[in-house]
């Protein structure tokens, strides 16, 4: 939203981490990262539902810090990687509404 007495529409927005390195708490390395990973996908959860997994239950703030990979990459190596992009998923399952966008027109 804009500001009410200002041209400007805010600054806030999340930020990474500035020491790209693996905190000293996390006992987890590369490899365990990768496997949970992989387990994860086999149930057929997409790259995004796999790094919520990894930060809230695993204590993984950044894989890419951890392995080296972002979560995607380490899924295409391995072939894992999903069939369709986020984006045209989600274009795919909300083309009802631009259809019956048209129909009401």
């Amino acid at each position: 939203m804009g500001r009410m007495h200002a041209p400007g529409k805010g600054l806030s927005q999340s930020a990474l981490l500035y020491r790209r390195r693996v905190p000293m708490w996390l006992k987890l390395t590369s490899d365990d990262v990768k496997e949970q990973i992989y387990k994860l996908a086999k149930k057929g959860l997409t790259p995004s539902q796999i790094g919520v997994i990894l930060r809230d239950s695993h204590d993984v703030a950044q894989v890419r810090f951890v392995t080296g990979n972002k979560i995607l990459r380490i899924l295409k190596s391995k072939g894992l990687a999903p069939a369709t992009r986020r984006v045209l998923h989600k274009t795919r399952s909300h083309g009802h509404i631009f259809y019956f966008s048209f129909l009401v027109k």
